[in-house]
C-alpha cells in the first residue's frame, strides 16, 4: 500500500535520530504527510493512511523503528 502513496514513503536513515528532528525532516521531504512522534507502546489505530507517518521513539526520544507512511 505504501507504493500507492505519493512522495517518499519510508525513512530508514532516521533510526537513531531525535524524534522531533525526524518528524521535521519527514514533513520537509514529503509535504503530503503529517509526522507524529509517539512513545513506544502508545496505542494507535490500525487503519492505513497515506497522509500519516508515525515516528516511534524510546523514552530517550530516539527513533527506534523505521518511520513509514501509514
Amino acid at each position: 500500500m505504501e507504493s500507492e502513496c505519493p512522495g517518499k514513503n519510508s525513512w530508514p536513515e532516521l533510526v537513531g535520530a531525535s524524534g522531533e528532528a525526524a518528524a521535521e525532516k519527514i514533513e520537509a521531504e514529503n509535504s503530503n504527510v503529517h509526522a507524529t512522534v509517539l512513545l513506544e507502546g502508545t496505542p494507535v489505530t490500525r487503519d492505513f493512511r497515506c497522509d500519516r507517518v508515525r515516528v516511534w521513539v524510546k523514552e530517550s526520544g530516539v527513533v527506534y523503528a523505521v518511520p513509514r507512511v501509514g
